[in-house]
Formats: C-alpha cells, structure tokens, sequence
C-alpha cells in the first residue's frame, strides 16, 4: 500500500514503533516537533485576540509530542515551570508551537517551547510565548518509567542542556526554601 493511500484510510505509514531503548541516548532533533494553526474566531478572547488559555493548550499538546517522540511511550504534564506571554496573537494568522527537548531525568522531561505569530499577508514573525513544560513517561502499570538519556548534537544542543540543568537545580533550590518557610509558619 502506498503512502498516499495508508493516509487516506488512516492507517499509519509505517510499522508501529516499539517504546525508546533507555540505554540508547537520543538527540534534541529527534523528538522535536512543530505544529502550526490559524488563529481564528472561535479561539479569540474578548480583546480580538487569540486567547491565553488556547495557546496554553496548544504548547501542551505540541510538547507531548515531542516527549512521546523521545521515550515512545505514553506522557503526562507534571508541571509548567514558566509560560511566559510577551506578544499577542492575531487572528487570521499563523500560529507555530516549537517543541524541543533540553533535560530528561530519570522518567521526566523537560520541553521548551517557543510560539510564534506570522502574519499571513506582509510574513512578518513575531515571538508571543515561551514556555518549559515537564513530562513523566508512563509505563504499562501507568506509573512512571525511565525513558532514554539525552544528548547533543553540537555545542549549541549542550549549552541548551547546560542551561535546562542549570534552571532544574535552582527551582529545586527554591521549592527546598519554600519548604523550610512553610514550615516555619505551621
């Protein structure tokens, strides 16, 4: 059956891939993932513009998919570490999530995301979110299982992964003296 046809009877291309080797290291450009959509009417706010909380989903629903690419099997959000508006998005334009990862733990993994917004008519490009999104893979028992290790492809990918490092070690810092104050006011 050819490509063409395997799509029109929804059958996928290929062979059903077999969950990630965990001892296999995967790089960033394997599981990353871009999806793009209109921004149209239905997903607007009462600014005439694209609404937040459709955005959010769409940057969670395009980085489980780059997290599913990395450890083929299925995910789940544990958290968002920031999501960070800077622009808003038009309607009529063209909306691109991209989706990378630069940290993997034992079961998490860390997904970057930027949105852009493209004007359509004049192909204008503008930056309107970023975010860092954190996966744990699941295993058959539904509990969460060790997933591949990630690694770079150039100097640029480990300074990505650096930085990723970087930033989990100090929001496990932040969340040990946030603790520690809680505790003090019990």
């Amino acid at each position: 059956m050819s490509q063409r046809e395997r799509f029109w009877l929804g059958t996928p291309p290929g062979p059903t891939p077999e969950p990630a080797d965990i001892n296999q290291p995967r790089t960033i450009a394997e599981s990353a993932v871009v999806t793009s959509r209109p921004a149209t009417s239905q997903d607007a706010n009462g600014h005439g513009n694209l609404h937040g909380g459709v955005i959010m989903r769409w940057i969670d629903e395009t980085a489980a998919m780059a997290a599913v690419k990395h450890c083929r099997r299925p995910v789940v959000t544990a958290r968002i570490d920031r999501l960070d508006f800077i622009a808003p998005a038009y309607l009529g334009h063209l909306i691109s999530i991209y989706a990378s990862l630069s940290y993997v733990g034992r079961s998490s993994m860390t997904v970057d995301v930027v949105v852009t917004d493209e004007d359509p008519m004049t192909g204008r490009v503008a930056t309107i979110c970023s975010s860092d999104v954190v996966f744990v893979a699941l295993g058959e028992d539904k509990r969460p299982t060790a997933v591949p290790p990630l690694v770079a492809a150039n100097a640029e990918e480990a300074a990505k992964m650096e930085r990723a490092r970087l930033r989990r070690e100090r929001l496990k810092h932040i969340e040990q003296e946030l603790a520690k104050v809680e505790e003090a006011g019990a």
